[in-house]
């Protein structure tokens, strides 16, 4: 991790995938209980940052992706991390989008989440993990796994977290280029939303696989439907999140580069490796190596 010239750090927001996931009921303020499997991607958005000394966060030209500035994840994330902190610093965020929009590979949130734990150093705020999550969660409740960098068995609304060891995997991505509002998929009649708890040991045995929303989905929209008819004829197909996102795991770049090879054309598709610990927090141990040494 260097810092440019001008002031820019530059600091990565890796894309997540849900291994499975399911609705096991409604909580009493309205929001479901589910369980899912978060993994973290060595691929996504990166998010550059410059302090200023004037306490003014200000999204940097040129980062406009179809979010307002004052609805975008990673400007709330700064200015809550400044409150709460009480810091007089200020920043420029710039992001650097790669994680397709409304997919379900969690590009927002992870963006947010990097501002939180890059500024959070580079402001010298000090807060730790546990009170970043926390953070995190007031802004969505995928933040807090971006976090804490580690992949995760989650349940609650996805923020109560054990971090899991995933076997290593490649991943073959792709976005359907479609998305729904989470709340209509929440309503839908077909939807299951009292799943039987399931257990660590489910999914490791192959148990607990599938996405409670998949049905809906496929429903809904006819292009999730035939990239999963696609990605099938090769293996798992799996979709993630609440988004047009799909992917296959497979044990080799070679194989999933064989796969991608004989997709259809006019399909956005990316292979990947699963990673164990957040490109984010391999970056700040990075940054903080290279610090004490100079």
């Amino acid at each position: 991790m260097t810092v440019d010239p001008e002031g820019w750090s530059r600091w990565p927001a890796p894309a997540k995938l849900n291994l499975f996931l399911r609705i096991l009921g409604r909580r009493p303020d309205g929001y479901h209980r589910l369980q899912t499997v978060f993994q973290l991607l060595d691929w996504g958005d990166a998010v550059r940052l410059r302090v200023r000394p004037d306490g003014l966060i200000s999204r940097a030209p040129g980062s406009d992706y179809g979010v307002a500035e004052a609805d975008d994840l990673v400007v709330r994330a700064a200015k809550l991390l400044r409150s709460v902190s009480k810091c007089s610093q200020g920043a420029d965020i710039s992001v650097e989008k790669v994680i397709p929009t409304g997919g379900g590979f969690g590009g927002g949130s992870s963006d947010a989440a990097t501002v939180l734990v890059a500024l959070n150093h580079l402001w010298r705020t000090g807060l730790d993990g546990e009170a970043l999550a926390a953070l995190g969660l007031q802004l969505g409740a995928d933040v807090p796994v971006f976090v804490r960098g580690n992949n995760a068995w989650a349940e609650g609304v996805g923020e109560v977290l054990t971090p899991i060891v995933l076997p290593a995997a490649w991943y073959l991505l792709v976005d359907a280029g479609v998305s729904v509002p989470t709340g209509d998929l929440f309503q839908a009649p077909e939807l299951t939303r009292d799943a039987a708890p399931a257990t660590i040991v489910d999914f490791v045995s192959g148990a607990a696989l599938g996405n409670a929303f998949e049905p809906v989905l496929r429903r809904l929209e006819p292009r999730i439907d035939r990239v999963l008819t696609v990605l099938s004829q090769h293996g798992q197909a799996c979709l993630t999140g609440t988004g047009g996102g799909c992917f296959l795991r497979l044990d080799t770049q070679a194989a999933a580069d064989a796969v991608q090879s004989q997709l259809p054309d006019g399909l956005r598709s990316w292979v990947v490796a699963g990673a164990q610990v957040s490109p984010l927090h391999r970056c700040l141990a990075a940054f903080g190596n290279q610090q004490q040494t100079v």
